[in-house]
């Protein structure tokens, strides 16, 4: 009680704003939050009246709590944008990536054991792996129905970005045909009959294992000679394969050919496990190139198993455009495709 009665209260410490009483230090809190606003608004009205890039300079130059305020705003406002550029940036670079990369394969022996189906692991591993970082494409020695049949139907077409039958001589792209050449209209029928009836006659006298039906196969862009015959069963085809790479069956059968027709303008490739493909010069699997050099790859890699001299993966291994890789079954192509696209 004492205190509350000798106590005074000194009419200089109390300020009246509004209607309200203030103590001093009330006040003075009160004068600097209305000096900041109108620093504020000052810095305000100046950035209205400038271009964004002379608003930031003014306030970097004057070096204020405000101005550093302000910038500080401005830096926590544009990080999420910086974030987002930076995520966009390094998401075309994927798509470039993707698109400048082209994986081209052949089928026998390469994603399939020949003459079989290809195996449902090394089509999931192709479609879900390889394809989101590089653009697919076959390049087959065969005609379209018997890369389907290896590959599990039509719909290679689709899974595949590109797909060249027959070297290459048929196109598709996307599912749709892009190309086709015919062998008998290059060549003429009657230098074509000289061919076939020399064949027939060179394989009539071969004393193989086992001998079948359909020695000669015209396709399109090649006509494909089999000394076995293409009707034979697998274990047939396997028998002859084994005796071919003991006796060199169809390796002097090309190199008779050779002599035979040294004008011909035909081309000569061991392909597969049985039979030879025949085709005018620059009809092997290069001619699969002018298609894709015109999307503007930058690195066109291709597999195959035939890369030796005489084999028809050859051309297309050794030609300057490519980047060949020699395998030797699908499991080593899966390998091989591993440490290229570091799967």
């Amino acid at each position: 009680m004492e205190s509350r009665c000798h106590g005074r209260i000194n009419s200089n410490r109390f300020h009246v704003i509004g209607g309200k009483a203030l103590t001093e230090f009330n006040w003075q809190k009160a004068m600097i939050q209305s000096r900041i606003m109108e620093k504020v608004q000052n810095v305000g009205d100046r950035i209205n009246s400038q271009s964004w890039l002379e608003q930031i300079r003014t306030l970097a130059k004057e070096r204020s709590v405000t101005s550093i305020l302000f910038m500080l705003l401005i830096g926590f406002c544009c990080i999420p944008i910086f974030i987002g550029l930076v995520g966009a940036t390094f998401t075309f670079l994927g798509f470039v990536f993707v698109e400048e990369l082209i994986c081209l394969f052949d089928v026998d022996g390469t994603l399939t054991i020949p003459r079989q189906r290809i195996l449902p692991a090394t089509e999931d591993f192709l479609l879900n792996n390889v394809k989101p970082k590089a653009t697919l494409g076959l390049v087959g020695g065969s005609d379209l129905n018997k890369i389907a049949e290896q590959m599990g139907g039509m719909d290679v077409l689709e899974k595949f970005d590109y797909v060249f039958a027959e070297n290459g001589l048929v196109a598709y792209k996307n599912g749709k045909l892009i190309g086709r050449m015919n062998i008998q209209e290059h060549v003429g029928e009657e230098k074509l009959q000289t061919f076939i009836n020399y064949a027939l006659g060179y394989m009539s006298k071969l004393i193989l294992p086992v001998k079948r039906g359909t020695f000669i196969e015209f396709r399109d862009g090649l006509i494909n000679v089999c000394p076995v015959g293409r009707s034979c069963t697998q274990s047939q085809r396997d028998q002859f394969a084994a005796f071919d790479q003991e006796h060199g069956i169809r390796e002097k059968f090309v190199e008779d050919l050779k002599k035979q027709f040294p004008d011909l303008g035909l081309k000569f490739s061991i392909g597969g496990q049985i039979s030879i493909d025949v085709f005018p010069e620059g009809w092997d699997k290069t001619y699969a190139l002018r298609y894709v050099e015109k999307d503007g790859f930058k690195e066109i890699h291709f597999f195959g198993d035939k890369t030796a001299p005489g084999g028809n993966d050859h051309e297309i291994f050794e030609d300057a455009r490519t980047f060949g890789h020699t395998v030797t079954s699908p499991d080593d192509t899966i390998d091989q495709l591993k440490q290229l696209l570091h799967l």
